[in-house]
């Protein structure tokens, strides 16, 4: 351990209230951050922390593919046949429905994020 060198050489102390404190680990746990020097690294340099619910882009990240392989099934039967079933179409414009309502959802939180 002789040649070791920190990654981060300078201690900063800081002193805070029992009511700072008590806001201090608030916001951490709502950032979801459990290193307390990481989110006082984050919050001193950047000056915010957003954490992000990212269960809608699962979602429609889903709803992609779903989509994407009906569209493919579609396709393959087009060139198999000749045709394509009117209900298959049906299917998938209500799949990209679902996309697309989801999608605006999601750029609708990043806005309310970006303007605050």
């Amino acid at each position: 351990m002789e040649n070791y060198t920190r990654q981060r050489p300078h201690q900063i102390k800081l002193w805070v209230s029992d009511e700072e404190l008590r806001l201090i680990r608030e916001k951490k746990q709502l950032a979801n951050i459990r290193n307390t020097g990481a989110y006082l690294r984050k919050m001193a340099i950047d000056g915010y922390v957003i954490n992000v619910d990212i269960t809608g882009i699962s979602e429609t990240i889903r709803l992609l593919r779903y989509s994407s392989n009906n569209l493919n099934q579609i396709a393959r039967h087009a060139n198999e046949t000749g045709g394509v079933y009117k209900n298959d179409l049906e299917e998938i414009q209500k799949n990209y429905k679902e996309l697309w309502g989801s999608l605006k959802e999601i750029l609708r939180q990043v806005n309310m994020i970006t303007k605050s």
